[in-house]
């Protein structure tokens, strides 16, 4: 008798036991298949009721680890949010895990036929209450706003350089004065500001208003970003350089100070973000592609006419932008004309766009000034072969190229692309020879793999592709790295098809030549001139 009771007994526990567990499976189903608002909000009651009533001792110490796992939830509130498969993973987590409270329960609970329920109502409450940090931390819309330190700056007077505008005196800047908050700090969720926007005209004038192509920009935001933030970074350097650069002052000061600012204020990283070329400061008939070697006191002088040319990279996205700087105003005509030329290009550029007929509103833009110099009238011409370009990732030149005189080219402009439109004027021939100590070098973009024989040229390759990849670099740059050393191994490498030199580019002795550049981006619904300040 006594045996038939204790089987009675255990199949009465097995019974019980089964309708517990089918009790359990009904309440997990029941809260998975629950979506958020009331419904959620009724199974997260129900839940914490019979753990409130029947495990309140233990409260105290899950918390730390329903904190953990909130923590991991917000991490992973994307996945939540993507489907219903992957929800069902993490509440099953949740209920099982609360690992001290669920330990203590059971052992308070061992004599217990109740204790599989305190269980799993604090294996429930462990789940609701994750569920209710995880509505807190993704819920209200946008989280938390970064709080964002402005500064009064006061108009920066340009009037010593000539045709440089000032800069205008802003209450809300988020730059100080001393220039040395970096851009990433100052635009913390990334709103870097926009360049000027020009819209499309004649057949593309419906892509202002188009939904396909807006939703075409949103998807290209985060690349939008990353050029703003260079151009951003080229501005505000821009400003710097010209509230010191005055005559008597070395050139290598001139862009040793501009290149520390530009690596302060971008916060360079490497490859991925930096400087994106060597800075130019041709002077006078030297027209590009000069920056002084060490060893060269070249000092700016008050009749000096340079090309201030540098530029910003981030992500490999380039703003490619330049000025001239000139302290005596004889030069006046000359400068406006290639500022003149630029702006032309700028505004006959756009998708679909032909190369000849922007080079021609160009040129007619540049030729129709002249300047006086020593009592005689010079004319003003472009420099004929010298050109804009498209700009690629990590390449400066980008294949496509865009004339200042009117020719014969047939090719278009595309949607995406980025261009940089400068244009050169010049008082004496109109056309540039290479000439002078070499500066600035570049690693061939598409090199293929060549091998090589001196240790010392494979020692300064694998440096060069290490700091520069294929971004343009100039031998000061080398010796700041260590390889002071470097001239006949660079040889080396230019004789092996390597790397590509790139010498200063000058018209003819004596004559004048000035130079103005802006990057644009022909942006789907508009283009925009991304390196557009209020200096020029």
């Amino acid at each position: 008798a006594e045996e038939d009771e204790e089987e009675e007994e255990e199949v009465a526990e097995q019974v019980a036991g089964d309708k517990k567990k089918k009790k359990k499976n009904k309440k997990s189903k029941t809260a998975k298949q629950a979506g958020e608002g009331a419904g959620e909000d009724e199974v997260e009651e129900a839940a914490e009721a019979p753990a409130a009533e029947e495990a309140p001792a233990p409260a105290p110490a899950p918390a730390p680890a329903a904190d953990a796992d909130a923590d991991a939830d917000a991490a992973e509130v994307g996945e939540a949010e993507g489907g219903g498969g992957k929800k069902k993973k993490k509440k099953g987590g949740g209920g099982g895990p609360a690992p001290e409270a669920a330990a203590a329960e059971a052992e308070a609970a061992a004599d217990d036929e109740d204790g599989d329920e305190g269980e799993e109502g604090e294996g429930e409450a462990g789940a609701g209450k994750k569920k209710k940090k995880k509505k807190k931390k993704g819920g209200g819309g946008g989280g938390v706003v970064a709080v964002v330190k402005t500064f009064k700056l006061p108009e920066q007077d340009n009037s010593p350089l000539v045709l440089i505008a000032n800069w205008k005196a802003r209450d809300d800047h988020r730059q100080c004065a001393e220039f040395n908050i970096p851009i990433g700090e100052q635009y913390p969720d990334a709103d870097y500001p926009l360049g000027e926007i020009q819209e499309y005209v004649g057949d593309n004038a419906f892509r202002t208003t188009s939904a396909e192509k807006r939703e075409l920009e949103r998807l290209n935001t985060y690349d939008y970003e990353k050029i703003r933030k260079a151009a951003e970074c080229h501005r505000q350097t821009r400003r710097y350089v010209q509230s010191y650069m005055r005559p008597g002052m070395t050139m290598t000061d001139v862009v040793q100070r501009l290149e520390k600012k530009t690596h302060e204020l971008i916060s360079a990283n490497g490859l991925e973000c930096g400087w994106g070329f060597p800075t130019g400061c041709s002077l006078n008939w030297v027209a590009a592609h000069w920056t002084p070697n060490y060893g060269d006191n070249t000092v700016l002088q008050y009749d000096d006419v340079c090309k201030l040319d540098f530029g910003v990279q981030v992500g490999g996205r380039i703003v490619d932008c330049a000025f001239t700087v000139a302290f005596n105003p004889k030069y006046d005509t000359i400068i406006q004309a290639s500022k003149s030329g630029t702006n032309a290009g700028i505004k006959a550029a756009g998708i679909d766009a032909r190369m000849g007929e922007i080079g021609g509103d160009i040129q007619e833009a540049i030729e129709s000034y002249e300047i006086e110099l020593n009592g005689k009238t010079l004319p003003i011409k472009p420099v004929r072969n010298l050109n804009g370009h498209s700009i690629g990732p990590y390449q400066i030149h980008g294949g496509k190229s865009v004339p200042i005189v009117k020719g014969p080219e047939s090719e278009k402009m595309e949607e995406g692309e980025f261009y940089a439109i400068e244009t050169f004027a010049s008082c004496g021939k109109g056309y540039i020879v290479e000439d002078l100590e070499c500066s600035h070098y570049m690693k061939v973009f598409d090199a293929p793999h060549t091998p090589l024989r001196v240790k010392s040229s494979k020692a300064l390759l694998h440096c060069i592709e290490q700091n520069f990849g294929t971004l343009a670099f100039c031998r000061r740059w080398l010796d700041d790295l260590g390889q002071t050393r470097h001239l006949m191994a660079l040889k080396n490498l230019v004789d092996n098809d390597l790397v590509q030199p790139y010498p200063p580019l000058c018209d003819v002795k004596g004559s004048y030549v000035t130079q103005m550049e802006h990057t644009i981006l022909l942006r789907p619904t508009c283009k925009e001139v991304i390196s557009r300040g209020d200096d020029f």
